[in-house]
């Protein structure tokens, strides 16, 4: 459903639209978002070489995500997570909650990040990347909980050159809301602005780095019967809810259950309360790109004839080829938080 063009009516439901979650998989986005999954897995300890010390006996290698005994190896073999694979024609933001992510690129970048941690990575003309999981906790559990979401790029820049940045947790602004009683939400500001807080810069070419298209990636912690106000934006903005953990959240006098979409009108207040126990809530928004997407796996182009030449180039190309040894490379047995371009490292500060 699309943002009404028009001017609110006094009284009119915020809520445009309520979907259920899928259980398993991807989560239905709006333009200029493509895509977002939630990925929560209950990791055992360690083996010592950052696989989990269990038995995999009973798992489709290479193609588990049946989430036995609560946790999925993914595309992994030995360490979970997503071997080298190739994008094209859009962003990947990645947003950590719990755990760690090795990412290792055909430009021969690496990092690892997490805990708290944001990698945007733009495509563009063509990258292959690995994210890989280690589980580098020997003698505890590795909880992993983070967000993957994909923002579409504009046609005249779905060919720029690939870029990747950090957004570490030290660095990005969090805003504080109170209740009546003194509840707090506390939200993590990944992109866009809220309460005059603005998220770090995005890579250049995103949709994101223009103001005016309004793109919010806000993730919120919200304590039992805590308030969070939503400003308004512009009418044409989408603006999706998502609610991630808890029980209930109230929107407009109206209770909704975990594990549901509320897609709200942006150009109107929006003020979301928790129920009684804690609530994690994503909010995903932005002015629509309006363009037509035509996908197949993971390029995002304009048009059937882009697809067949993105498929082409990377066959002939494979994007850069690729500089690591093995397929899923991870980066080493500490949970030291690092990013490597050329001969530069960068650490969180």
């Amino acid at each position: 459903m699309q943002s009404s063009d028009e001017s609110p009516t006094p009284g009119a439901d915020p809520v445009q639209q309520v979907i259920a979650l899928p259980a398993t998989g991807p989560w239905p986005t709006r333009d200029p978002f493509l895509f977002c999954v939630h990925h929560n897995d209950a990791y055992p300890p360690g083996n010592g070489v950052l696989g989990p010390n269990a038995t995999l006996q009973g798992r489709v290698q290479g193609q588990d995500f049946a989430n036995r005994e609560g946790w999925n190896m993914y595309h992994g073999e030995a360490v979970p997570g997503f071997p080298r694979h190739p994008h094209r024609g859009f962003e990947t933001v990645t947003v950590v909650n719990r755990g760690l992510i090795d990412h290792s690129d055909s430009l021969g970048c690496a990092a690892r990040y997490g805990d708290g941690d944001v990698q945007w990575l733009t495509a563009g003309d063509g990258i292959n990347h690995a994210e890989m999981f280690p589980l580098v906790e020997t003698a505890s559990d590795n909880p992993m909980s983070f967000f993957q979401i994909w923002l579409n790029l504009p046609r005249e820049r779905k060919r720029v050159a690939p870029e990747f940045k950090m957004l570490w947790k030290e660095q990005l602004p969090v805003v504080e809301q109170g209740g009546t009683a003194g509840e707090k939400t506390r939200v993590r500001v990944i992109a866009g602005e809220l309460s005059g807080a603005r998220a770090l810069k995005p890579p250049v070419n995103s949709w994101a780095a223009d103001p005016r298209n309004g793109v919010s990636i806000w993730w919120g912690e919200m304590e039992p019967n805590a308030t969070w106000v939503l400003p308004a934006h512009d009418a044409e903005f989408h603006r999706d809810v998502y609610l991630v953990s808890g029980t209930t959240i109230t929107v407009a006098g109206r209770s909704h259950a975990s594990g549901q979409r509320l897609s709200l009108r942006a150009d109107t207040e929006g003020v979301i309360r928790a129920g009684g126990t804690a609530a994690g809530v994503l909010v995903l928004q932005g002015r629509p790109i309006g363009e037509p997407v035509v996908q197949h796996g993971p390029f995002v182009m304009n048009t059937s004839e882009e697809i067949r030449e993105a498929v082409h180039d990377y066959q002939r190309t494979q994007f850069g080829g690729w500089p690591w040894p093995s397929d899923e490379p991870t980066l080493g047995p500490t949970r030291r938080r690092f990013a490597r371009r050329g001969g530069e490292v960068e650490e969180p500060s």
